[in-house]
């Protein structure tokens, strides 16, 4: 399995449904990154990502998007391949 991180608040609805995604795809562990506890991480995201909202996911070093991003590409078939490519 690859790495996961997911830049999230406490309170993301969102994260909660790409969380959920991502576990009914078999992933297990999820490094959760929270930006409302930390500002810096919030800077580094957005550094990272170019985006300002949450979530934020990578798998491995590649950066999928948010939720919508996430759903869109395990729609098209592509995130599972993904997963099991590591």
């Amino acid at each position: 399995m690859p790495k996961i991180v997911m830049y999230s608040t406490q309170v993301c609805p969102y994260c909660q449904m790409a969380e959920r995604l991502l576990r009914q795809r078999g992933v297990q562990e999820i490094e959760k990154i929270l930006i409302d506890k930390d500002p810096a991480r919030r800077e580094e995201m957005m550094t990272r990502t170019g985006r300002r909202t949450v979530p934020q996911i990578y798998i491995d070093e590649r950066h999928v998007g948010g939720y919508d991003d996430l759903s869109a590409l395990d729609r098209a078939g592509g995130l599972v391949p993904l997963l099991q490519a590591a």
